[in-house]
């Protein structure tokens, strides 16, 4: 007869959730993995084609929305969230306003996060095992088909904000998420409610109007597509809109009102590299292929690439003030190797000129 003691499955959820804590992430919740509605809003966006060239959006089927699909005999998620706005951060509204600077989406002005809190999770996981023995589980931080919101909402960790992020009511929306699927039958957590109101400031303020709607956002408008996602040229008409967002946009979380209750991140990790927080475009553009290489080793900006961070200042250099050092910077680069760069730098020339002349 087996002597193995039964598991107390309520204290374990009590002690995953302090566990995690003492990993450094600010808070942890339990969720199920029924996602229907989540799916049928996720296909929808599919359809209308909403998501851009993300194609990987589609590419996994109902793995996305079905936990125990993307990793068999799932019952349970723990999802994980971690503050990363660090102390002494530039404010956002002030390089926004500097033309002469870069604005680099404050998550991004670090240690990119997701290695860091995978491998967190994976300690976590360890934690556990040493309480409970062998379990199946599974640690994601956007590394798979994985609805990261809808599950984090089910746990209790925030509701969907109308600009589609996640928003806790004690913590604003300044932080990353992480799952750890599980096959053990845990306490699953009070799914968040919502709390925007009639509050339509994220809609209102976003750029170039990608925002549609509550819970409507069309990735092909949105300036972190641009500027990350998108591997082309940049739609002419949005360029201007784009101001002197080089990596990102945060916009419609700097007008949130929840976010005066943003906590600082308490790993050091995510404090800014290169004085990013607000560093001078001319700067930026004139770096090299091996120096943007080497500068952004182990930071989400490498996901743009050097033909996109050129292509992503070059927007910026032409919505710049009227400066005739600008516009030699411009012209140094103005027959790159990349077709991509030249179009932007043509653009960012004539829309120099256009100052100078008041047009």
């Amino acid at each position: 007869m087996s002597t193995v003691p039964a598991i107390d499955y309520n204290t374990l959820a009590r002690d995953i959730k302090q566990w995690a804590r003492e990993l450094g992430f600010a808070e942890a919740g339990i969720s199920g993995v029924t996602l229907a509605p989540d799916e049928t809003h996720l296909q929808d966006w599919l359809d209308a084609g909403h998501h851009g060239e993300m194609e990987y959006m589609a590419r996994h089927g109902t793995k996305r929305s079905r936990p125990d699909e993307l990793e068999p005999g799932t019952q349970r998620v723990i999802s994980v969230r971690m503050d990363y706005i660090p102390p002494g951060t530039r404010n956002a509204w002030e390089v926004i306003g500097d033309g002469n600077a870069g604005y680099v989406s404050r998550y991004a002005l670090g240690r990119d996060y997701h290695k860091l809190m995978r491998n967190r999770l994976q300690k976590l996981a360890a934690r556990i095992q040493a309480e409970v023995g062998d379990f199946g589980y599974r640690a994601y931080v956007d590394s798979a088909p994985v609805l990261e919101k809808a599950l984090a909402r089910n746990a209790g960790l925030g509701w969907i904000g109308k600009h589609t992020v996640l928003i806790n009511r004690h913590a604003g929306s300044y932080f990353f998420l992480g799952e750890l699927y599980t096959d053990l039958p845990l306490p699953v957590d009070v799914p968040a409610t919502a709390h925007c109101g009639t509050c339509t400031r994220c809609i209102n303020v976003c750029p170039t109007g990608a925002i549609l709607g509550p819970n409507k956002l069309d990735a092909r408008r949105c300036i972190s597509y641009l500027t990350i996602e998108l591997k082309g040229p940049i739609p002419e008409e949005l360029r201007a809109p784009m101001g002197n967002r080089i990596f990102g946009c945060d916009d419609c979380q700097l007008v949130c009102p929840w976010n005066k209750f943003a906590q600082e991140a308490v790993e050091p990790d995510f404090a800014p590299r290169h004085s990013l927080d607000g560093a001078k475009l001319l700067e930026l553009f004139a770096w090299s292929e091996a120096e943007f290489l080497k500068r952004t080793e182990g930071m989400a900006i490498r996901r743009t690439g050097y033909e996109g961070w050129l292509r992503n200042i070059a927007v910026a250099l032409g919505n710049a003030p009227h400066s005739q050092t600008t516009i030699d910077a411009l012209n140094a680069r103005a027959d790159d190797a990349s077709s991509v760069v030249r179009e932007h730098v043509a653009w960012a020339l004539q829309r120099q000129a256009e100052k100078e002349t008041g047009a």
